[in-house]
């Protein structure tokens, strides 16, 4: 991993001539922390701002337009699946790699080499919506054979697509203009995400975006993407890469940061009303041989971290008597189960 910026040097453990019994980890945020955060962005609707300037203030320098196409978007359901159930609550059709067109009641259970038409299937809804394993969705369902199992894709319209994704993504309580910023922000996200020569453009997991298809649905957030249809951000004439998360911990990651990505519309800027997150602030405390165990390295007599310049760890140097290894931010965030790289580790003393 290349040296990004201007690295800050921070000793989080001081010299000792005795070995520390425990440290104490502290931290701040939750993922990633780049783009908007959703209860920053709460917090911000909550002290007036309307939902152009919290989206303004996570991705400054980008555009909001109003789109007037809408694609529709292809969404991976299942994959690695050996059998699944399609139903509806009447009729359907299922048309085949051959273009047969086969009428079905209500009930299509499908398994790996008993399938009985060439694949791929294209299964469009009827007076019903589709359901793929009990759970309903808006839509067609597209079934192909991938790696000898089932993969099994969502073909709907972007704006039915955002109504399964928005209260998946923010909860559905919270204030309208918090709701409309994470609206654009998918919408914008899916756009940037389309990729025409794939099988599928979106997961519907952490992946991607939440997508819980019609059981996700609610009415408050369904209004909110009806208010909003085909505001996106744009930068220079195309969707931004309008990534987004839980909780920045005060500060936002710049993508640079983070992922090595050069986007100037997502630079690290303050995150004042965070605070609202259960994940702002965060500690965890190891002994000295847990920790040892769980960073891979024989013992541990101090720690000390270097940040980027978003606050966050880029590497930290392990030291014990007689040797030292330097793992990656990411590595330690991993190992210790840690919900960001925004963390600081200190010898602490040992609880009486």
């Amino acid at each position: 991993m290349r040296r990004l910026g201007a690295i800050i040097v921070l000793a989080l453990a001081a010299p000792a001539a005795a070995q520390a019994n425990q440290f104490l980890i502290t931290g701040h945020g939750w993922g990633h922390g780049v783009g908007m955060s959703q209860y920053g962005a709460e917090g911000l609707a909550i002290h007036g701002w309307d939902f152009r300037r919290i989206l303004a203030h996570y991705y400054p320098g980008t555009r909001l337009e109003r789109q007037r196409r809408s694609p529709r978007v292809r969404v991976l359901l299942a994959e690695d699946r050996r059998k699944v159930v399609v139903s509806a609550r009447s009729p359907f059709l299922a048309v085949d790699a051959r273009g047969r067109r086969h009428h079905v009641k209500r009930r299509l259970v499908l398994r790996v080499g008993h399938i009985g038409w060439p694949s791929p299937l294209r299964i469009e809804a009827g007076a019903a919506p589709l359901a793929l394993d009990g759970r309903g969705y808006r839509g067609d369902l597209a079934v192909r054979i991938a790696g000898g199992r089932l993969a099994v894709v969502n073909v709907l319209p972007l704006e039915r697509y955002l109504r399964g994704v928005v209260p998946w993504e923010m909860p559905f309580h919270w204030r309208g203009n918090a709701l409309a910023a994470q609206t654009v922000a998918a919408r914008t996200y899916a756009l940037h995400q389309l990729h025409p020569d794939a099988p599928w453009d979106l997961y519907a997991d952490t992946r991607d975006q939440m997508y819980g298809g019609i059981p996700a649905e609610h009415g408050s957030t369904n209004r909110i993407v009806g208010l909003t249809h085909g505001l996106v951000l744009t930068w220079r004439g195309r969707p931004a890469l309008t990534y987004y998360d839980s909780t920045s911990g005060g500060r936002t990651s710049s993508s640079i940061d983070a992922f090595a990505l050069n986007l100037p519309y997502l630079p690290s800027v303050l995150d004042p009303y965070d605070s609202l997150s259960p994940h702002h602030a965060w500690r965890y405390r190891y002994t000295a041989r847990a920790l040892a165990v769980r960073l891979g390295v024989p013992s541990v007599k101090k720690v000390a971290a270097r940040l980027n310049r978003s606050g966050r760890v880029s590497f930290v140097a392990v030291h014990w008597r007689g040797g030292v290894r330097v793992l990656s931010g990411r590595t330690v965030q991993a190992r210790l189960s840690l919900p960001s790289t925004w963390f600081r580790i200190q010898a602490a003393k040992r609880r009486a």
